[in-house]
């Protein structure tokens, strides 16, 4: 009476629901890397390494603590290619009597899962995802109750539910909830930035490395200087070099942008909690903790835990509140091909090419080159939000459908028409000028308003604006911008069309090859 437990690469995670309370002697633990999850779209190589190499080692942790583990390769001759065909597979291999699983992360994933007990002949028992700390439920009963799915009360639920940075009578630590009007400090020259502790290669992350070279090479990104965590182990050791290096300062800094420094004060801690290495709440514990014992100023840990437990949380409840719709979401009718810098970094942009460059290098840009550089530029021209969200979900390390399309989809692109974010994310050179040193050593010129020397995003800003009045001039959030569009001279308003249409019409659509 064999029980076949797949576990997936995203699920790497010892005490995951589908591994508790299971007989061992006679479960078989399915581990899979297929071709479909490696080039339904064409993820960054870094990407493919690490999770890969996070398999394999997770796979020896497993046999080690006793578990039998089946383990399927990429480059097994026998490999059918997909989740559904190794499952089936799987069953016949071991004449297993059932499959136990965990809820996957995915909308696609779970549509195949759904139909393995058909296609296998034999029950199947799906587990929820007890890793993240509100289940899907929860988040459906929360987004019913309310007119507008606002993350601030969200997150409050998420403080209350957890007890973190809470006081003994239910008062945020602090007396305030959220503190992030204290985090939008902009960079200070004579600064010194921490970098995440690295992890250099070893003999199983080095075998990755190879094949990936040679299957992906030439996929988005460099594989040079690789030094990922890939164990659990390793995960916990680079969060307490995060909490001990960088914390302290990661509030007050958190948005700022400088030229060359790749991390500033970022835990880049999200794609081992993505993979399971570390749960959340760990994660945030280990943030409260540092505060309780006065470590970290609480500006720090409030906003780090914010994003932990309050937007990771809501993402992937809205993800699964608003599929598969969403997928196809276009409220602005974007049509603009994504520009081929996306991919190349050639551009005289310094805030676009620095982004690019640390994404390509990498696999990481911070939450505000993600939203307020990249995704802000890709909806002022507006482009089609698939092809910016089939750039997200190559490009990053930690990018899974379920976390991307919400942040795509909904926050940056604003094209699921105001379901998650109540205004646009839109900004002129102004807020990038404010917020980093890149326009000091830019090209275009910030402070030129229109023309062909002028920051394009000063243009492209007001041509959003104006593209799009119909939808935007009555939102209560956009009284003010409309207000100085207003006292605009007509010549002025033309002069900012015409430069945004003049560049617009100039920029080189990307390469078909780069994506899917």
């Amino acid at each position: 009476m064999t029980i076949l437990i797949p576990v997936l690469g995203d699920q790497l995670s010892h005490d995951l629901a589908s591994l508790s309370n299971v007989d061992r002697s006679v479960a078989v633990v399915l581990m899979m890397e297929v071709a479909e999850e490696t080039t339904y779209v064409r993820h960054h190589q870094r990407k493919i390494v690490l999770i890969l190499s996070a398999m394999r080692h997770f796979a020896e942790e497993l046999r080690s603590s006793g578990w039998r583990v089946d383990y399927v390769r990429l480059d097994d001759p026998d490999n059918s290619g997909s989740f559904s065909g190794e499952v089936k597979r799987a069953v016949d291999r071991h004449r297993a009597a059932s499959i136990r699983v965990v809820e996957p992360g995915e909308w696609r994933v779970a549509t195949a899962i759904a139909s393995w007990e058909s296609a296998c002949g034999i029950p199947v028992d799906i587990c929820p995802d007890d890793r993240f700390i509100c289940s899907t439920l929860e988040f459906q009963t929360w987004a019913q109750s309310r007119n507008a799915l606002t993350i601030e009360y969200f997150y409050r639920d998420m403080r209350r539910k957890t007890g973190l940075l809470m006081t003994a009578d239910g008062k945020p630590e602090g007396g305030t909830w959220n503190l992030d009007k204290q985090n939008r400090a902009s960079p200070e020259s004579g600064v010194t930035y921490p970098v995440p502790m690295p992890f250099p290669p070893d003999a199983i992350t080095s075998e990755v490395m190879t094949l990936v070279a040679e299957r992906f090479g030439g996929h988005f990104g460099r594989l040079e200087n690789f030094a990922l965590p890939v164990t659990v182990s390793q995960a916990r050791r680079a969060l307490a070099h995060f909490i001990d290096a960088a914390l302290s300062d990661f509030g007050t800094y958190q948005d700022a942008m400088v030229t060359g420094e790749d991390w500033l004060f970022h835990s880049w801690l999200s794609p081992a909690i993505n993979l399971g290495l570390l749960t959340p709440l760990e994660v945030a514990t280990a943030a409260a903790d540092a505060y309780a014992a006065g470590k970290v100023p609480l500006n720090s840990a409030e906003g780090f835990i914010r994003q932990v437990i309050g937007w990771r949380e809501y993402v992937r409840g809205y993800y699964w509140l608003e599929m598969p719709e969403v997928a196809e979401a276009n409220a602005l009718n974007a049509t603009r091909p994504l520009p081929e810098f996306y991919w190349t970094g050639e551009t005289e942009m310094v805030c676009m090419a620095e982004a690019v460059r640390n994404t390509r290098d990498h696999g990481y840009a911070h939450h505000i080159q993600r939203l307020m550089v990249l995704g802000n530029f890709a909806m002022l021209a507006g482009v089609r939000p698939q092809e910016v969200a089939d750039w997200f979900l190559v490009a990053y390390v930690d990018a899974y459908e379920w976390v991307e399309l919400p942040n795509v989809i909904g926050m940056s692109q604003h094209a699921d028409g105001g379901r998650l974010a109540t205004k646009p994310y839109a900004g002129g050179g102004a807020y990038i000028n404010r917020m980093s040193d890149h326009c000091v050593r830019c090209g275009y010129d910030v402070k030129q308003k229109t023309g062909p020397d002028a920051c394009p995003f000063n243009a492209l800003y007001w041509d959003f604006l104006a593209r799009h009045e119909h939808r935007f001039r009555r939102n209560r959030r956009m009284i003010q911008m409309y207000a100085n569009w207003d006292r605009m001279t007509p010549a002025a308003q033309d002069s900012y069309r015409t430069s945004a249409g003049a560049f617009l019409d100039a920029l080189k659509p990307a390469a078909s090859r780069w994506a899917r």
